[in-house]
């Protein structure tokens, strides 16, 4: 009897290919549906998770262009700032008579930003030593090159002409403003 109910049991599970808690089906459909579930994605599924991906770059995008902006911004800020420093650091070495006789027209500017660079021969040293007031003409972040605008001490605040007699004040020669509308150029 024992070996009735084992060839019973059998043949069951052999005509139920699914497992035995589906319901009796045909041998064709278990084999599809076993297919459908290693097939990979439905076009529904792939719709929707391009749709997110899409939401999430929309997203980032403005966001990283914001970054780069304000890495340019202070990129910009620290190159004025160390330019404006060693043009003031050099009017005060001037006016305190370490360079020698100032040029005529210069009023104690500089002439140009090399010079800056480049250095000026102390006349009082025994030795010849040269003061350096700035290591190198930094670029502008926003025009990618040392191509910067100049103001003379003569010059009108707002001008973006150079008058040739000095360098008082340096600005950035991008078109370009600030979220708050402010142009590159007064920074």
């Amino acid at each position: 009897m024992r070996g009735e109910a084992d060839r019973t049991q059998h043949a069951a599970n052999s005509d139920n290919r699914c497992g035995s808690a589906a319901p009796k089906l045909s041998a064709g459909h278990c084999r599809l549906s076993a297919r459908r579930s290693t097939a990979g994605l439905t076009l529904v599924e792939l719709v929707v998770a391009f749709t997110i991906m899409l939401v999430l770059t929309c997203m980032a995008v403005p966001l990283a262009r914001a970054k780069v902006r304000v890495e340019r911004e202070r990129a910009l800020r620290r190159a004025l700032d160390e330019m404006r420093d060693s043009i003031d650091k050099y009017k005060d070495y001037c006016d305190a008579g370490y360079l020698g006789p100032p040029k005529a027209g210069s009023n104690c500017w500089p002439e140009s930003l090399d010079k800056l660079v480049e250095g000026i021969k102390l006349p009082t040293s025994p030795d010849g030593k040269i003061i350096k007031f700035l290591r190198k003409v930094p670029k502008d972040p926003f025009t990618n090159s040392s191509d910067w605008g100049f103001r003379s001490d003569q010059d009108d605040p707002k001008s973006t002409s150079w008058g040739g007699q000095n360098v008082f004040d340096v600005y950035s020669k991008t078109d370009q403003k600030a979220p708050d509308g402010t142009p590159y150029s007064e920074f």
